[in-house]
């Protein structure tokens, strides 16, 4: 039987569980403040500028959290009962609770992944969006993309192909709203600006609490007229904050620190090359997400819990995602807690 690892346990749960380092503390302690809800806070908005223009948007709003984003992005374009289009196994289908149909009001439907794993191809789009009808036909309003795929294994759509989808959805009148979480990862991943991803979409929001390590917060991008939409359906959702800028001083350190996702991606592909070396099968990652097809996803994570190393069970596999609080040298160590498959 293999034994726990020494030292700290291995946290791969997720590239939220990061922590804020030194630096960063300093910043938020060092932060100018205001009320953001009466007149502003001069940190927080000099990150929204600074996010809007890596966007290459008009306007940026802070949010707590990514879902928050999201979730305004729909009640802002949605009416109650439209329809909205997102690939398979998208976060806001799948892991937001169903706040978009409970609160945003919308009805969803699901593009397959025919161009690659997370990916749907532009006639999916063009096939999926109604051809008008009576009265009570479903009003298809908007498109929902997710760059990087969490659920498909943080896989990346180039930009071509990104801006081939927002085109299909436009020329069958729909919005598009980018789900960014990881949209930093898939820049770096491709080698391309942040804007080159997020091109043609009319809102796109963008995490900073997940690789980048801040510990909170994400904004949400778009047109100067959504943004102050925007920030109305933020108050309503109980997202205005007061002095917001100690945690805007965390983002702008955040933003400094995108290179070293590379880190990240290549510390994943250790850990691919790792497990594949002990007979286990997994494609090699695009990003910082590696899943592990297993028989048993829960006692899969259960067992590696007890060696030491922390994962999380998907439908039909274990996920691991790379962050900078894991280390080369934990990455070997995760390897060495695995049991040969069979």
């Amino acid at each position: 039987m293999t034994p726990p690892l020494a030292g700290p346990p291995v946290d791969l749960r997720s590239d939220t569980v990061t922590r804020p380092d030194a630096r960063m503390r300093r910043a938020m302690a060092d932060a100018e403040v205001g009320d953001d809800v009466l007149d502003g806070d001069p940190t927080l908005r000099a990150l929204e500028e600074e996010v809007a223009r890596l966007l290459s948007a008009e306007d940026a709003l802070w949010v707590p959290s990514g879902s928050m984003g999201n979730l305004i992005a729909l009640c802002v374009r949605l009416e109650r009962g439209d329809r909205f289009l997102a690939p398979d196994r998208a976060h806001v289908l799948d892991q937001e609770v169903g706040t978009a149909a409970w609160l945003a009001g919308g009805m969803p439907r699901t593009l397959p992944w025919s161009a690659g794993p997370g990916r749907p191809r532009p006639d999916d789009v063009t096939r999926a969006v109604g051809r008008g009808g009576p009265y009570f036909a479903l009003r298809d309003r908007l498109l929902c993309l997710e760059n990087t795929h969490n659920a498909a294994g943080g896989t990346v759509t180039p930009p071509a192909e990104h801006r081939r989808l927002v085109a299909a959805a436009h020329t069958a009148g729909l919005l598009v709203h980018l789900d960014g979480a990881r949209l930093w990862n898939a820049a770096v991943a491709l080698g391309v600006p942040v804007a080159e991803l997020a091109e043609g979409a009319d809102s796109v929001q963008v995490c900073l609490s997940k690789g980048l390590g801040a510990p909170v917060g994400s904004v949400l991008a778009g047109g100067a007229a959504f943004v102050r939409e925007a920030r109305r359906v933020r108050k309503m959702l109980g997202g205005g904050i007061r002095q917001g800028g100690v945690l805007g001083a965390a983002g702008l350190v955040a933003l400094g620190r995108v290179d070293r996702l590379a880190e990240d991606h290549e510390n994943a592909r250790l850990l691919a090359a790792g497990l594949a070396e002990r007979g286990w099968k997994t494609d090699v990652p695009q990003t910082n997400i590696v899943l592990l097809p297993v028989d048993d996803p829960a006692g899969t994570v259960a067992l590696l819990a007890g060696r030491g190393v922390r994962t999380v069970p998907t439908d039909d596999a274990v996920r691991m995602i790379t962050h900078h609080d894991v280390t080369r040298r934990d990455i070997l160590r995760a390897v060495d807690a695995f049991p040969t498959p069979g």
